[in-house]
């Protein structure tokens, strides 16, 4: 039996789902926030801030997976959201491993 939010989202024709020009851009404003947020936006360009915001992406994704949220259908916000998130804390893996390198 279908609920009315299933009709509306039926006769939207679905959830969007984010391509991957939208991936490039969310990934590019997520990497630099997160970068903006962590204090290394002085060591990264545009390139790396869209690649990890992108990667930042997929480790909050697949994050979110592990611990059970439904992550497919979450839209342009949630996705950002995620990236941000994804971007902060790669960005402090990186931290803590270039970190204990210098310091030796």
């Amino acid at each position: 039996m279908l609920t009315s939010a299933d009709t509306v989202l039926l006769a939207s024709g679905g959830v969007d789902k984010v391509g991957w020009i939208a991936w490039i851009i969310i990934g590019g404003l997520a990497g630099w926030i997160a970068s903006k947020f962590m204090g290394t936006d002085a060591q990264q360009g545009v390139l790396l801030n869209i690649v990890v915001g992108i990667v930042g992406g997929l480790l909050g994704g697949f994050l979110l997976k592990l611990i059970g949220v439904d992550v497919a259908g979450g839209g342009y916000f949630f996705t950002f959201i995620t990236a941000v998130v994804g971007a902060c804390i790669l960005l402090f893996i990186v931290k803590l491993v270039t970190g204990s390198r210098a310091k030796r």
